[in-house]
């Protein structure tokens, strides 16, 4: 058993507790998604030092060993010619492209394979249509295990694939989407032996989080509002919750609305918040050129909807024209 003062993972359907341990990776009593929870008397005790993700190692999982490419501190950029242009005076964007192998996912990776060798893992694997994969295999690379990647056959940005190749994972090639290739993942992970660390693993939310901390840091206060782009639905899940554990944390008193972004060809999230359904209608067939949210059954729907309406936010859809024009604008 652990201390009073380890983690749990508690399940957001059933509530049920479970220990952490290197097969436990979501709800043993009912199959739903398991959130890290930590102990009151850890946000009596937050303290920040160093930089990057593991600067908040205090509200992060305790590890033995620490697997990182030194990612996290990216730029805050104020963006004014475009919030000029949009009638916004403080416009902030958080560019996690400057993170080691240029997205925010390895925010996530760094603590999810760290947890990988806790639990003496030789093996991770994950589904992915691009920045997951990238990221996976060069934390993987750095901690001496082998890593496997599922991914749906011709839907996957090509520089991220060479990314994974590049850092010796073995490719397992599916037909179908995103979601069928995950679908096999977890299906088959026990029988091949590989810890999974797509955004099931709720490991990789607690990395995540950090861009929250990163925000509030930087602005030297809450934002008002933050926009996330929304695919397996993980991201704008795991900055609520990185905003709520600092107001927990006695650090702020006020939170920001969050507001998800999907493409209309890929929105069961959007279209169920609009439509003021608590379930989403998975999307069979998604289609956007925005391949990295190109996902028609999003894992992480629930915690999504969650943090939308908790906070007060909103989910909006735009179409793949839109989508073009803000590469755009925001360049």
């Amino acid at each position: 058993m652990g201390s009073s003062e380890d983690e749990a993972l508690v399940c957001i359907d059933c509530g049920a507790t479970h220990e952490p341990g290197p097969s436990v990776l979501m709800c043993g009593r009912c199959g739903g998604l398991l959130e890290v929870v930590y102990p009151r008397e850890v946000f009596g005790n937050v303290s920040f030092s160093g930089k990057g993700v593991w600067r908040y190692r205090s509200l992060l999982p305790k590890v033995d060993n620490v697997v990182t490419l030194n990612e996290g501190n990216t730029p805050l950029i104020n963006a004014e010619n475009l919030g000029r242009t949009i009638g916004l005076r403080n416009l902030y964007v958080k560019f996690d492209g400057a993170n080691p192998t240029g997205s925010f996912k390895d925010r996530g990776m760094t603590v999810g394979v760290s947890i990988a060798l806790k639990f003496r893992w030789k093996n991770v694997a994950c589904a992915s249509t691009g920045n997951t994969s990238a990221s996976m295999a060069a934390y993987a690379a750095r901690a001496g295990l082998r890593s496997f990647v599922f991914l749906p056959d011709g839907y996957v940005a090509a520089g991220k694939l060479l990314q994974a190749v590049a850092h010796g994972a073995t490719i397992v090639r599916v037909r179908g989407n995103f979601d069928d290739a995950l679908k096999i993942l977890l299906s088959h992970s026990v029988e091949l032996g590989v810890y999974v660390l797509n955004s099931v693993n709720p490991y990789r939310i607690e990395g995540q989080k950090t861009t929250a901390f990163e925000t509030w840091e930087e602005l030297g206060s809450m934002p008002d509002m933050v926009v996330y782009p929304v695919g397996n639905a993980a991201n704008i899940s795991s900055g609520w919750k990185g905003f709520r554990e600092l107001r927990e944390a006695g650090l702020s008193k006020s939170l920001p609305r969050m507001v998800g972004v999907q493409a209309e060809g890929a929105a069961p999230v959007a279209k169920a918040y609009l439509e003021e359904r608590d379930t989403i209608e998975p999307v069979e067939n998604p289609e956007t050129v925005a391949t990295a949210i190109r996902i028609g059954k999003p894992v992480s729907w629930k915690k999504a909807l969650r943090a939308i309406r908790d906070s007060g936010g909103v989910a909006v859809t735009v179409n793949d024209k839109e989508i073009l024009g803000a590469q755009v604008n925001l360049a």
